[in-house]
């Protein structure tokens, strides 16, 4: 007797699983450089998240094949027997082959984007005698992702918060379903009977998927979106009628017309496979830009342990930090149409108050609400660097709008400077060596497009901040620098200026409930220092702090050697290897090995090996990942030393790093050491010969002979005494650049205490401030 096939309206179930995303452990991403706004990712040998209509939207989880025959079934990605090939290193064009055990079938996939349509392809061919293959879709559409309603037919359909997809195949479909995640999806039918027995044909609103039999053992499939079910029925069926050759023919086209502009390594510096290596990381760059926003650059086509949150935000965001990295890693490799676009879009996207979130939608909708400083001096350089090398254009309009950015991100800086709300790593809020060497390059390079008293600021700030680094950063006689005999370093972050270093704490984001002295903690955010010409690389204190962070931030590993954040680091997987999950364990950063990289190639060194442990550190295909691995193997949950971890990958900024330590083994100079920075400090810390008094940065001693000039972002009376208040006198402000307003004491040959007060509009702020006279 022949049972029934269970048809109509999905079950349920008892309860709807939560949708996640997939494994930030990607293959290869892909997308074509034409009208077509997909972007799509590959890992464990079949479609992962494919975004539309911009780099901040994914909208599907996956896309995988079944493949059942006289052995039983499988799920290709759970075999885990493939290989995929490109091309060429920058033509991002995957042929994927799975291997069934003891070669029971082999099923190649050939995945490219319509470069004309809002389409992604799908060419399928299955060996093997008596296989059947399945195709499984799993949609996340609209930002209720969970929330999802799924038809399925001749084609497959589903709808999102009116965002639509359709699957359509070049013969169409032998069967199809669509069910309910964990309850009546078509993996879960194989798995309860081996086969496929439902045929439903309607599952939502919930966390639903699709299933289809394929009807013929090779074809093609064509994957379209749209904001109505026939827009994203006639865009796939549109491009299974030009088919995939053509499609394939124009993809292919134009990326060899984009790789031929990427500018050649020298050969002799660099071997064939680093250079591969710049070449797919240039590819990389480019595959993360937005068309339906140019110049957008999310910060990585992924989620972040992925497989188990379900992350609105994820890593496909946009950071300006991020995003001028990628900029400078463009232009390492000869891309100045590239860059232009970037710094284009960052003009954009910059606040009326001079500042940039902290990251944001592509479209431009702020995520977090965080503001870091170095964010705001980036963009600057980035324009510097265009600058430089002679690539702004001459059009009067964009370089009026250039000039406003640059002022306003200038204005926001002397204004809220140098104590930043958050560091780089979006953790703390204070003082550190990144930051503040990206302030003081952007102010000293921002003030070629000022004039008068505000190009006269911006360059007093600037030297005021960079003679103080050591003041604020650097501690002597520690724990840490005795263990490692050394006399000092610098320290990682310090929340304070004007309070001991010895006497500040941090706390450890990441790490419940820990805190530690200021003085325990280095980072490698020293390193910038040199970078970005404020200080030589054979300077003693940069020297005492490297041989602090080799030691103890450094992990050798069967890759390479990786550096860690900061010690006591908590962004990274537990020590069972479970997700990160608000807590864990700080993980190896291949991109901070880029950072060490040009340490050495500016002391003279051979960076080669820092640049190799990069492309070693790599996924299948090259991808260069947030964090890698660093202790003890854990093969069942695939985490093996020196390799991807399950954060980010790929990383644009780990694949810029890449590029701009490529260029500077090649030429010796940083990307980032602007001429008109070199030419102010050579690397040595300034004798400023005024000071500045804020009260966020007090100064606490000056020189007998210099100014010291005492500011504020409104007016205020300042009453001072020279003779600890025998005799005061009164003096008002005068306005500054950016809306500042001040007060200049020239102390002359005064010797001893200069103590003052301020009166403002709401009364005298009740504290008196000493200064000391050296």
């Amino acid at each position: 007797m022949t049972m029934a096939v269970p048809t109509g309206e999905a079950p349920s179930g008892p309860a709807n699983i939560q949708p996640t995303w997939t494994s930030s452990d990607k293959d290869l991403l892909t997308t074509a450089l034409g009208a077509s706004r997909i972007w799509a990712s590959l890992g464990h040998g079949i479609l992962n998240e494919v975004y539309w209509p911009s780099t901040g939207s994914p909208q599907i989880r996956d896309m995988g094949f079944i493949v059942a025959g006289p052995f039983g079934w499988s799920e290709v990605k759970r075999v885990n027997r493939y290989s995929v090939t490109q091309p060429a290193p920058d033509i991002p064009l995957p042929v994927i082959v799975h291997e069934g055990e003891n070669g029971t079938y082999r099923l190649t996939l050939e995945v490219v984007p319509d470069p004309a349509r809002d389409t992604l392809m799908v060419r399928y061919e299955l060996k093997g005698e008596g296989c059947e293959v399945y195709v499984l879709l799993a949609p996340r559409l609209g930002a209720q992702s969970g929330d999802n309603q799924a038809w399925a037919d001749d084609m497959l359909v589903a709808e999102g918060a009116g965002d639509w997809l359709c699957l359509a195949g070049s013969h169409g479909f032998q069967r199809s379903s669509t069910g309910y995640v964990g309850t009546s999806d078509g993996w879960q039918d194989f798995d309860k009977n081996g086969r496929m027995e439902w045929e439903y044909d309607h599952a939502g609103p919930g966390n639903v998927a699709l299933i289809a039999e394929l009807e013929a053992p090779s074809g093609a499939l064509a994957l379209g979106f749209a904001t109505t079910r026939e827009g994203a029925v006639t865009l796939a069926k549109s491009s299974l009628a030009i088919g995939f050759a053509a499609v394939r023919a124009e993809a292919l086209a134009g990326w060899r017309d984009w790789a031929a502009k990427v500018r050649p390594l020298h050969k002799r510096k660099l071997a064939a496979d680093l250079e591969a290596q710049a070449r797919r990381s240039a590819a990389v760059l480019k595959t993360h830009e937005d068309r339906t926003f140019p110049g957008a650059v999310v910060a990585s086509l992924s989620v972040p342990w992925g497989n188990a949150r379900n992350d609105l935000g994820g890593y496909h965001l946009v950071w300006a930090r991020d995003a001028v990295n990628s900029g400078l890693g463009l232009l390492a490799m000869g891309l100045h149409d590239d860059a232009r676009r970037m710094l284009a879009y960052l003009i954009a996207m910059q606040h009326e108050d001079g500042h940039w979130a902290q990251n944001f939608y592509p479209d431009g909708r702020p995520f977090w609400k965080g503001i870091q400083l170095d964010e705001v001096g980036f963009p600057i350089l980035l324009a510097a660097k265009l600058r430089e090398e002679g690539q702004l254009g001459d059009d009067e309009g964009a370089l009026m709008g250039l000039r406003c950015m640059v002022e306003n991100a200038v204005r926001f800086i002397v204004r809220n400077g140098p104590i930043s709300p958050e560091d780089r790593w979006e953790e703390n809020s204070g003082l550190n060596g990144f930051t503040l060497a990206v302030l003081i390059a952007a102010l000293v390079a921002g003030a070629d497009w000022l004039q008068g008293e505000a190009k006269a600021q911006a360059l007093a700030t600037a030297d005021d901040w960079n003679a103080r680094i050591e003041e604020w950063t650097y501690a002597e006689g520690t724990a840490l620098a005795k263990g490692h005999g050394v006399e000092g370093h610098y320290v990682r972050l310090a929340p304070l200026a004007g309070v001991p270093l010895a006497d500040q704490f941090i706390e450890v984001r990441n790490r419940v409930g820990l805190t530690l002295p200021v003085c325990e903690m280095v980072a490698m955010d020293f390193l910038a220092l040199v970078r970005f010409g404020l200080r030589k690389a054979d300077d003693a204190r940069i020297q005492n702090t490297v041989k602090i962070c080799d030691a103890v931030l450094g992990t050798d590993t069967p890759n390479g050697r990786v550096f860690h954040r900061y010690n006591e680091d908590g962004y990274g997987e537990h020590a069972d290897g479970t997700p990160f999950d608000g807590s864990g364990i700080g993980r190896g950063w291949p991109l901070l090995g880029g950072e060490r990289g040009h340490l050495a190639v500016m002391s003279g060194e051979d960076a080669r090996p820092y640049l190799a442990a990069m492309a070693a550190m790599t996924g299948p295909c090259g991808m260069i990942p947030e964090q890698v691995w660093d202790t003890a193997p854990l093969p069942e949950l695939f985490l093996a030393p020196g390799a991807p971890t399950g954060s980010a990958m790929p990383l644009v900024w780990a694949h810029s790093e890449y590029l701009k330590l490529a260029s500077t083994i090649v030429s010796g100079r940083p990307v980032e050491l602007l001429q008109n920075v070199e030419n102010r400090y050579n690397g040595q810390r300034p004798i400023s010969s005024q000071r500045q008094w804020r009260s966020d940065t007090p100064v606490l001693a000056i020189a007998r002979g210099a100014a010291l000039r005492i500011e504020d972002r409104c007016p205020f009376t300042l009453r001072v005494t020279f003779d600890d208040w025998v005799t005061s006198q009164d003096l008002e402000t005068v306005p500054l650049a950016f809306d500042m307003h001040g007060v200049t004491l020239d102390l002359g040959q005064n010797a001893g205490t200069v103590v003052f007060s301020r009166l403002y509009p709401d009364g005298w702020e009740g504290k008196n401030h000493r200064v000391s006279i050296i």
